[in-house]
């Protein structure tokens, strides 16, 4: 037996689906799916076949047209599910399986009508990353195994369902229920597999990219996203043709754990980035890069994961350098560098898990997720650039990009093929010190621009009596007011509060960056005032990105510390799973 993936029952002496054909029905009511799946091989197989799954009821298993072929659901395991072994009968090309999700099932929420901006109609969303892929359908849940899938989805008459595929035509099935039919030709890894049913209307951008949302915010989305199109054809110019057909993003409700999750031909977005100025489109260039990095050529398993994320960052910022010029490009490394510096003091106790080559067999790749990959990583992908320069560096993507194209790696086998095409170069930035050792190189690049050298010095003095000027306030961007927020000391006094939030009116701010970072300061400086505001994103936004902090920021004293506890016991049932899990081990963290 090998099993090259820590995180999956997947054999590689077993031979892999080529392809999954799923019929799902959508039950609201019991907030569940009834699915049938059918694994194709593209050839005769036999055997053991060993596939992941988690929480689900396995009703039956057999090879179409030949009936009922033995199987066994093995023990569970917390982090990996259970193990489901087929005994394959010889000459055999696919396997059908009929099951049932689980009521808990990690890659669904379920939304009451309340929980959305219509509140009129449910909603369900999956999100199959790191590895929940198997709470949702029985497959080799491994990024190492890769399937391209169409499917048939059934939901209730007035609701509409979308996935990471193109659409194939629906039909009304004339009992209070609809079809929905889909297809994705090229081969996905499992967590990109993406589901979701609500009230959705959509609006076209361009010939090739669409935005869905609720009716009552998609209007507000497409407004937002507008700029999507030349996005597009700015990371062509750096990465070459677009390889998925369609750029389609759909705006979740706010429970939606992430920032956005880069499902090919439908990109998840968190309504958070609704700012009303598109102050914060610029996340979109981080979900389209994946496109390439990531989708394209996919880690092997998430003890690679800085593969997907690092080259996204750095892809994202080249993107917004073309965009926005070389200032703007500074101001996101700059915001990156305070993520990076936060979750490396979170893992100060655990410093293997601030490595990009991680090792993490018994360790939930959720309870290892971090800015380190990203960050740490996009820092050594920039380090290479500036080694060998970018008209070369750029090359090298193509070829990268080329020769992975639709496969998952190692980290190993990048150094290989780095080692190949750029001689030298990783010895010259000390790659292993980025991949193998904690915390971050000294010599690794820094980023600085006239703008970001003087919000860096203003900020530093704030201690001593400095403030921006009026001038230099009315002259801000929301980014550069970010990153000013982001280097203020941690620990401001209630006057300090009074004259941030008099002279920004940040209270009242829609970009939720600018907003959560004022609630983080308010909050660790007790500042009764922000309260309310707080009080009402903590209940609306189930952002894990937004909850660490400000959960955290509420722990440093008694009355917050109240305050954070009666908040979670009011939002925790909207909350999706892996944001309850993030809020719980901050809370668990409190004194006493």
């Amino acid at each position: 037996m090998h099993r090259p993936d820590p995180h999956s029952h997947y054999d590689a002496a077993q031979p892999k689906a080529r392809r999954l054909r799923l019929k799902l029905g959508v039950d609201f009511a019991d907030k569940r799916i009834a699915g049938d799946v059918v694994l194709e091989f593209g050839r005769a197989i036999a055997g053991p076949l060993d596939l992941d799954t988690k929480g689900l009821e396995i009703h039956s298993v057999q090879v179409p047209g030949h009936g009922p072929i033995p199987w066994d659901l093995g023990e569970a395991d917390p982090i990996l599910g259970q193990r489901l072994r087929i005994e394959v009968p010889e000459e055999t090309t696919e396997i059908a399986i009929s099951y049932r999700t689980g009521v808990d099932a990690m890659a669904l929420q379920w939304l009451e009508p309340e929980q959305t901006e219509g509140k009129v109609a449910p909603y369900l969303f999956s999100q199959c990353q790191q590895i929940h892929a198997r709470t949702m359908v029985p497959c080799q849940d491994t990024p190492v195994v890769r399937v391209a899938y169409q499917a048939e989805v059934n939901v209730p008459e007035g609701l509409t369902a979308v996935m990471s595929a193109g659409p194939a035509g629906d039909e009304a099935l004339g009992n209070g229920r609809h079809l929905y039919r889909f297809t994705m030709p090229q081969p996905i890894p499992s967590y990109l597999l993406a589901l979701a049913v609500g009230r959705l209307e959509a609006r076209d951008l361009s010939p090739r990219a669409r935005v869905w949302a609720e009716p009552e915010t998609v209007a507000a989305a497409a407004w937002e996203f507008a700029g999507v199109e030349d996005m597009i054809l700015k990371a062509e110019g750096l990465f070459g043709p677009y390889p998925w057909d369609r750029y389609d993003m759909l705006v979740l409700p706010p429970s939606f754990p992430y920032g956005g999750m880069e499902n090919p031909r439908m990109t998840f977005l968190t309504p958070t980035l609704l700012a009303g100025d598109r102050s914060l489109v610029d996340v979109v260039a981080h979900e389209l890069a994946h496109s390439w990095t990531g989708n394209l050529v996919t880690n092997a398993s998430m003890e690679h994961f800085w593969l997907n994320e690092g080259f996204t960052v750095w892809a994202e910022r080249r993107i917004l350098r073309i965009l926005h010029g070389e200032g703007a490009a500074a101001l996101g490394w700059a915001m990156g560098q305070k993520a990076l510096e936060d979750s490396l003091e979170r893992f100060k106790d655990q410093p293997e898990l601030t490595v990009l080559r991680m090792h993490l067999e018994g360790i939930d790749p959720d309870d290892a997720f971090s800015s380190i990959p990203y960050e740490k990583g996009a820092r050594l992908v920039a380090a290479l650039e500036q080694e060998v320069g970018e008209e070369r560096f750029l090359r090298f993507i193509r070829e990268y990009m080329d020769a992975f194209r639709f496969t998952s790696i190692t980290t190993e086998q990048f150094c290989t093929f780095v080692g190949a095409k750029l001689p030298g170069a990783l010895e010259a930035v000390n790659a292993k010190a980025y991949l193998d050792k904690p915390g971050l190189p000294d010599s690794s690049p820094k980023f600085r621009s006239v703008q970001l050298d003087a919000i860096s010095t203003l900020a530093s003095g704030w201690s001593s009596g400095s403030r921006p000027s009026a001038q230099q306030i009315a002259a801000w961007k929301p980014a550069e007011l970010q990153v000013f927020l982001q280097k203020l000391p941690r620990q401001l006094s209630q006057s300090d509060c009074v004259w941030l939030d008099e002279h920004f009116q940040l209270m009242g701010r829609g970009n939720h960056e600018i907003l959560v970072e004022w609630l983080t300061l308010a909050a660790a400086a007790d500042y009764e005032p922000a309260f309310p505001r707080l009080r009402e994103v903590l209940l609306r936004v189930g952002r894990m990105k937004f909850l660490r902090p400000l959960y955290g920021a509420l722990g440093l004293h008694a009355r917050t510390r109240a305050l954070a506890r009666e908040i979670f016991a009011a939002a925790s049932p909207g909350y999706h799973g892996l944001s309850r899990r993030v809020v719980q081990s901050v809370l668990e963290a409190y004194p006493a």
